[in-house]
């Protein structure tokens, strides 16, 4: 994608060059192998599939016990996230703005290791994910390359642009009221009815990463050829069936909580066709 020149955001907070002791949290992120927010996102059923999980409240923090410089490699990379992050801001102001609302920029944490954050400490495990308690993503950019190692995916610059929007339709769902109101759903629902609601929201992620993708091809003209196949490539990668095919050799579809492979590539290319925000009612058309 054609990234290179453009507006990069201030809201990014760079901390691979720290290192911090003490034990972490894993967590659960985009991949859904491993849980970080049990009752923030509904993943209960992500312990079938992994071997480690320990309470929030296990841990204490240490202070960084070293800082080093950044290579050139890690500042490249910091500038794409910048980039894409600015993106998204411009884009999320935009069609706020259209709909007579406000856009609260959130803030992207980089990390290696691990990493404290609102919702309780995280290792690198966890992939990507959004913290709707002080309202940031985080990410280890070492993710990507195990999403195409592990998980088979394309790769390239537009499978990490992708998750990143995906994260920050989560950031959306929280500034328009969507995640409280799928957690009082989830209220005295059997196991795999609030899975299902996890589903729903998941797969609003992705739309909205379609969306943002719309809206920034017709701003900025960055999309080159083979980005949409990654992005879908990256899609698939992520899918509960092909995640539970992969690690535990059988799929158990009740204990979905992100959506299959073939409704995240569905829904994400939705969004980038429509550039409707009105059409991801993912609630209503998995029938609630």
């Amino acid at each position: 994608m054609k990234w290179i020149g453009r507006r990069q955001s201030d809201n990014v907070e760079d901390r691979r060059g720290m290192s911090s002791g003490g034990k972490t949290v894993i967590g659960g992120g985009i991949l859904g192998i491993i849980i970080l927010l049990i009752n923030v996102f509904g993943g209960e059923n992500a312990q079938m599939i992994t071997p480690v999980l320990e309470q929030l409240n296990q841990g204490q923090k240490q202070p960084p016990t070293e800082q080093r410089d950044l290579t050139a490699k890690e500042l490249e990379e910091q500038a794409f996230v910048k980039t894409i992050l600015a993106d998204n801001e411009d884009v999320w102001t935009k069609i706020f703005e259209e709909n007579n609302l406000e856009y609260k920029k959130p803030n992207v944490v980089l990390f290696s290791g691990g990493v404290q954050t609102g919702c309780g400490n995280a290792s690198s495990d966890s992939g990507p994910f959004y913290c709707p308690a002080d309202q940031k993503v985080y990410m280890d950019l070492t993710f990507f390359e195990e999403l195409k190692t592990r998980f088979g995916a394309q790769g390239g610059d537009f499978a990490t642009a992708y998750v990143i929007a995906h994260e920050i339709g989560h950031h959306v769902q929280t500034l328009l009221g969507t995640s409280d109101k799928m957690r009082q759903m989830q209220q005295g629902k059997t196991k795999a009815e609030a899975n299902k609601l996890s589903v729903a929201l998941e797969l609003q992620a992705d739309f909205y990463a379609g969306v943002w993708t719309h809206y920034n091809q017709q701003m900025n003209n960055m999309l080159e050829e083979g980005d949409i196949d990654e992005a879908l490539s990256a899609a698939h990668a992520v899918g509960d069936d092909a995640i539970q095919a992969k690690m535990q050799g059988h799929i158990v579809p009740e204990s979905f909580t992100h959506g299959t492979s073939e409704q995240r590539k569905y829904w994400f290319m939705k969004g980038y066709k429509s550039g409707d925000i009105k059409q991801g009612n993912t609630f209503a058309e998995l029938g609630f």
